[in-house]
């Protein structure tokens, strides 16, 4: 019986709270993981989950075994790693989170010269515009875009995307182009908003180094980076996105910056993971190469401006 292995069983089902969603993210029969959490409840003499139809929940022990676990095993993982010298020698499967949009342009086309490094490393990605629960969801790592709401996670401080304001050829033909905020009151705006069903704070600007929002009118609200550039793109109303997002459209003439003196406040761009005693060595090298990544990109972006 490997310790060690129902202890990384257990602590998955503690982060997902659910038997299925842990199976799958270890790549295991549920069945293995219901085996492998009642052969360590037997170890241990004592009842580490109290389950019902609708969720899974650690009991006293299980928070106790919970926190101990996470240093055991992290341990585990850096002393795994003191004596590869060798980067190549990194194994094991990362699982991270980012935005689609950055996903696209910047990561995705330059993992292969990460993984040509580490040639072991495997590397699971979810793309999604939501904020995802790093450590309830399992990820080693999750790049955020905007303000930070967690307080369980180390945050990173990676840079600032500069914003820019566009709209397409077609719109501009059609509304004009806007040169000042009184303008705006004639044009329209695609609404981003992470919850459907929630209200847009309008066109975002900077006065006197101050966050100010101006409503406007729109007949499109959506909640996906890719959809807020393609309303755009199908003239659909104004944007304000990230420079990296729409560069490629700029240099095209698919979209036209406009507005450039009113400015939405640069986003910050930041790299999460979980706040332990030993960050592992795989984890630590992609969040590096991950970083030094993002930095030209943010400085590139910066500078344009």
């Amino acid at each position: 019986m490997n310790k060690l292995e129902l202890l990384r069983v257990f602590v998955r089902v503690s982060e997902l709270r659910s038997f299925t969603l842990a199976a799958e993210s270890l790549s295991l029969p549920r069945s293995t993981v219901s085996e492998q959490v009642r052969a360590l409840e037997a170890l241990l003499g004592t009842r580490l989950f109290n389950r019902t139809t609708r969720r899974v929940q650690t009991t006293q022990d299980g928070a106790l075994l919970y926190e101990r676990s996470k240093d055991l095993l992290s341990g585990m993982d850096e002393i795994e790693s003191l004596f590869r010298a060798d980067d190549a020698e990194l194994t094991g499967c990362l699982r991270v989170d980012m935005p689609t949009m950055m996903a696209r342009r910047v990561i995705i086309p330059a993992l292969p010269a990460f993984l040509s490094r580490f040639p072991r490393l495997e590397v699971e990605i979810s793309c999604t515009d939501r904020q995802v629960d790093l450590l309830r969801e399992g990820f080693d790592c999750v790049m955020r875009i905007g303000a930070l709401s967690d307080l369980d996670v180390v945050a990173r401080p990676i840079g600032q995307l500069s914003m820019r304001n566009c709209a397409s050829p077609d719109y501009l033909a059609r509304f004009g182009v806007p040169q000042s905020l009184d303008d705006l009151a004639e044009h329209r705006l695609v609404h981003y908003v992470r919850n459907l069903g929630a209200r847009s704070s309008g066109f975002e600007y900077l006065q006197a180094g101050q966050v100010r929002y101006q409503a406007m009118a729109g007949v499109v609200t959506v909640n996906n980076a890719e959809a807020y550039s393609a309303a755009c793109l199908a003239g659909l109303g104004l944007i304000q996105v990230p420079g990296v997002g729409v560069e490629h459209h700029l240099a095209s003439g698919q979209l036209i910056e406009v507005m450039q003196c009113w400015p939405a406040q640069a986003m910050p761009v930041s790299l999460l993971y979980a706040r332990q005693r030993h960050v592992p060595r795989r984890v630590q090298a992609f969040m590096g190469w991950l970083g030094e990544l993002l930095a030209s990109q943010v400085d590139a972006v910066s500078q344009e401006r």
